[in-house]
């Protein structure tokens, strides 16, 4: 609610660190940042964005930083009545902020526990890699940039990493992120590639020094394994690693299909993306990786339709642009291509594309190239190497085998998936060519090794003994029966767990296993029953029937009715008028 760029930049963060944090929490499907964001400043109503995002509760809230302090206010709302769950307002000095990122989300989890189910929460759940207020900011400015995906933000990104680490040099997250920006812009030529990954290792290096067990150290190693080394193998492991630090890092998912397209193995591809795009629905980055799947399938329809979804929500993406084109050319639709090459203006080399249409549906030139002329290299600098491609189809094989042999080399980002590229299907039966990949085709990929557990602690599978749990409910049942300490309209689960001596996870679990209920149905049931004995006294005849039910320890008129519509089929008042007959 600022209008400073700098402090929307650092709200992001905030917001997305959130995000990141209840992702940790193991049963917990949490909608990444990216189709959560695409309702920003969105006044949809939350039922809509319920069903468009599947979920069945919305966070929403705003943030206003004025001079050095920051008010964050929130609340918790069902999706399927629009009911407010929870809410809370955070005014603290800014300097305070990673404890209140942590204070936030480790509120919300409880919430979410209380009245939905149980879950096992962490004492801690946003961990971030400084405490320097200033290093946070340049960091999280740099994040803006770098999720454009433009090549000068991208630079402009690493400077703000940079200067990130000048102010405090052990700040692990931004030395991983340096990493992955040098790795991915020297692997797809856009900077010098041995410059680009002598850099990109050597982050890498200084950001494990400090903190190897971060789940985007792991992250960071498997962009560098398969985009620049091309090992498919430790890529896997590493980024199933990656999964079993955050399980719902929906990017992981991504990385682990676009290894499987690189190694021809499409179904196990698509089982990936499809689980990406379960937890981020709105994700233009994993359309358009369903998409290029179906394309290195060769259902070039099917790849169009996926395509489309991904140019719904960025009309703009590149990637989804292109290879909607390549999609046409193969489907030898002329009306079609010729009608995209005139409506798409960002296209890179149009003419090109079109000369490259004419020689792979053998019709007849058109416009005028001169092969020889061609700058292959300078097409190399783009996402798709049309001028390449054009080489290789114009009937050039020695020249594109030479060039193709010096970019395998090289291992160039757009080579990556050259086993199914139906480009590359006029040299696939040269003997050269096939001497060439042989060098880079693994073998199946192997499981990965049993993956050590990380530092996030996981739940026993049973974390009370059989005497325990008995134990426990006849302190528990005793405790409300001699206390009665639902009466208390805000008592929390973990209020209720210190009054008996029991962990509020191990509490939880106990109620939602032995009784069937999660902590609000539990405690609302006593409160049902104790408004039902003194609604039916006499003496309190004068009361009215929510008067009553603030008594009983209910805090809301609507959690009243809609829990005593759930339980008895009908409203209060009728249920009162029926038994006072």
């Amino acid at each position: 609610m600022s209008n400073d760029i700098d402090n929307e930049s650092f709200c992001d963060g905030i917001t997305e660190e959130i995000i990141n944090a209840l992702t940790k929490i193991k049963g917990l499907k949490v909608i990444a940042r990216t189709s959560s964001f695409a309702f920003k400043n969105n006044n949809k109503d939350v039922r809509q964005i319920g069903c468009e995002l599947s979920v069945a509760t919305i966070l929403e809230g705003s943030i206003r930083i004025f001079n050095d302090r920051i008010r964050i206010n929130t609340q918790l709302i069902r999706t399927n009545d629009g009911f407010q769950i929870w809410s809370q307002n955070f005014d603290r000095k800014l300097d305070h902020i990673f404890e209140l990122q942590d204070e936030i989300s480790l509120i919300i989890a409880e919430q979410i526990r209380e009245n939905f189910g149980h879950l096992y929460i962490s004492n801690h759940i946003s961990i971030i890699g400084t405490k320097n207020i200033y290093a946070y900011k340049l960091y999280l400015k740099g994040r803006a940039y770098q999720l454009n995906w433009v090549l000068e933000d991208y630079i402009k990104a690493i400077d703000c990493y940079k200067k990130s680490i000048e102010v405090d040099k052990n700040f692990y997250d931004a030395y991983f992120t340096l990493c992955r920006s040098y790795g991915i812009l020297s692997s797809w030529g856009l900077i010098n590639k041995q410059e680009g990954e002598k850099f990109a290792k050597s982050y890498l290096n200084q950001g494990l020094k400090i903190n190897s067990s971060s789940y985007l150290a792991c992250f960071s190693q498997s962009s560098l394994s398969f985009w620049n080394d091309w090992n498919y193998n430790k890529g896997i492991d590493l980024l199933k690693n990656t999964l079993h630090k955050n399980p719902n890092y929906a990017i992981a998912y991504e990385g682990i299909a676009e290894i499987y397209m690189a190694t021809n193995q499409l179904e196990k591809a698509l089982l990936n993306i499809n689980k990406a795009i379960e937890i981020s629905p709105l994700s233009p980055n994993h359309h358009f990786t369903k998409g290029n799947i179906y394309f290195l399938k060769r259902e070039y329809t099917e790849s169009i339709k996926h395509l489309e979804e991904c140019l719904k929500i960025d009309p703009n993406f590149s990637l989804a642009i292109e290879t909607k084109l390549a999609c046409f050319i193969f489907l030898n639709d002329t009306s079609k291509f010729e009608n995209y090459i005139a409506i798409m203006p960002q296209l890179i080399s149009p003419k090109i594309c079109e000369a490259l249409f004419c020689l792979i549906n053998k019709r007849q030139l058109n416009v005028a190239i001169d092969i020889k002329a061609i700058d292959v290299e300078e097409g190399f600098k783009n996402i798709y190497p049309w001028h390449f491609y054009l080489l290789i189809h114009s009937g050039n094989k020695e020249r594109a085998l030479d060039i193709f042999a010096d970019k395998m080399k090289l291992k160039v980002g757009q080579l990556v998936n050259f086993q199914l590229d139906p480009f590359l299907d006029p040299l696939r039966e040269d003997k050269r060519f096939q001497l060439i990949v042989k060098q880079f085709i693994s073998p199946e990929l192997i499981p990965a090794k049993k993956e050590v557990l990380n530092k996030i602690e996981r739940e026993p599978l049973k974390p009370l003994s059989d005497s325990e749990i008995i134990r426990y409910k006849l302190i528990l049942e005793n405790f409300i029966k001699n206390n009665k300490p639902f009466l208390n309209p805000n008592l929390s689960l973990k209020e209720l767990g210190k009054s008996i001596s029991l962990h509020p996870n191990k509490l939880s679990w106990l109620l939602n296993t032995e009784f069937n209920k999660n902590f609000n149905d539990f405690i609302n049931y006593f409160r049902l029953n104790h408004f039902k004995t003194i609604a039916l006294d006499p003496k309190n005849s004068h009361l009215t029937i929510l008067g009553l039910a603030y008594d009983s320890g209910f805090n809301s008129k609507s959690v009243f009715n809609t829990f005593f519509k759930k339980t008895e089929g009908i409203t209060p008042s009728k249920w009162v008028q029926q038994h006072n007959k």
